[in-house]
């Protein structure tokens, strides 16, 4: 048991986020002048209402242990924006969790679903710190390659049927998907869900950029293209991107009760959630005005214009702040030119195959940040480019 805990501690791995940080706190040690077109962190403010409601908690004294399922004004605030934008009914007492921000709930959820040995599809190329909470939950990572079609990235079906095996336990998915910028239409959905309904697998759904999309692709909840998944379907996500929260760690998790229950036993053994002031703070924000974060969108809608115009091989993302550009025809693989880019031009991105095999032949730039960061790193990176 102590080997295989050992294992487990020594399979994890940092971030390609953090690893290529390590690379960049050198050079910039050194002297280098580097623009970062790298971090999913949004360089737009807090919405103001927001932090004004939690400096109304903090001068009303809400700075108590909070209730470890998460405050009741915020959990039934969850479950109005679920049933207000996702079309989804939860019972705020058994069917909501508040999480320290979506990575807690997607270690909690595979803590809870997990046996030793269960085995997790897992798209490739996709975010890679979903890897190390299913290593450390004692499951096998199951990828299932994408490929590019028409401009986007997709998942296809006998692709997927392929990866499965009676020890597929859950599949992740994220949409608007990141690295890669596809927003799963109904009909893509629909074929997935039933695939889950069919093989009995639990779907695990981050839906953490689903405000930020573009032209006609819309956001759509798994649940909603197949209500009879319901026992077997899980909503996480958080208010970092919606509303330029990141550094809150506020979140929350929406699923049948037992799991739920299972992962408040969960994160009352760790995190116990946020705290009271952020969750009077985050309540604020679901459940008031929404029109900061059409303004926020509208921003990154014309940032990505901006990495469009400017950038060759640029494959229009259908939602988040992540353009992959396509480099495919390139004789070196992503990682050298995501080197030889920071190295001779001074521009940080990431490359593809951090992400997955299938992810090589890309670079995935981030226009989470404008300005003068965003039209300096475009100019480095077409140079570097050309």
């Amino acid at each position: 048991m102590e080997q295989a805990h050992q294992d487990r501690i020594a399979a994890l791995q940092p971030t390609a986020v953090n690893a290529i940080l390590a690379e960049v706190r050198e050079l910039q040690a050194k002297g280098a002048k580097l623009v970062s077109l790298m971090r999913g962190e949004p360089d737009l403010p807090t919405p103001a209402h927001i932090v004004e409601a939690c400096a109304r908690a903090l001068q009303n004294g809400r700075t108590g242990y909070p209730d470890n399922r998460g405050e009741k004004s915020f959990r039934e605030a969850v479950a109005l924006k679920l049933e207000r934008d996702n079309h989804l009914l939860y019972d705020p007492a058994s069917e909501i969790l508040a999480t320290s921000g979506a990575t807690f709930g997607i270690y909690a959820a595979l803590m809870a679903l997990l046996r030793e040995g269960d085995e997790v599809l897992l798209p490739d190329p996709i975010y890679d710190a979903y890897q190390s909470p299913i290593r450390l939950a004692g499951g096998i990572i199951r990828p299932v390659a994408a490929e590019i079609r028409n401009g986007r990235f997709v998942i296809p079906m006998d692709t997927l049927e392929r990866a499965w095996t009676p020890k597929v336990r859950a599949l992740i998915l994220n949409s608007p998907w990141n690295p890669v910028g596809t927003v799963f239409t109904r009909e893509e959905l629909e074929r997935l869900t039933h695939f889950c309904e069919r093989r009995n697998v639990t779907l695990i759904s981050d839906e953490i950029y689903e405000t930020i999309t573009y032209g006609d692709h819309k956001h759509i909840s798994p649940l909603a293209a197949l209500p009879g998944l319901r026992d077997r379907y899980l909503h996480i996500n958080s208010l970092s991107k919606t509303y330029s929260m990141t550094g809150w760690r506020v979140g929350y998790c929406a699923g049948p009760a037992p799991l739920i229950q299972r992962m408040f036993m969960i994160l009352a053994q760790s995190s116990r959630g946020p705290a009271t002031f952020i969750q009077d703070a985050a309540a604020a924000a679901l459940a008031g005005s929404q029109d900061c974060v059409a303004a926020m969108r509208a921003e990154y809608a014309r940032r990505r214009d901006i990495v469009l115009h400017t950038l060759p091989g640029a494959m229009a993302p259908e939602g988040g702040f992540f353009a992959m550009v396509d480099v495919r025809h390139r004789a070196e693989t992503s990682d050298q030119l995501r080197r030889r880019l920071l190295h001779d031009f001074g521009v940080v991105v990431v490359h593809g195959a951090a992400y997955g095999p299938s992810g090589e032949g890309t670079l995935r730039v981030s226009f989470a940040s404008g300005g003068d960061t965003l039209r300096q790193g475009l100019e480095r990176l077409r140079e570097g480019l050309s």
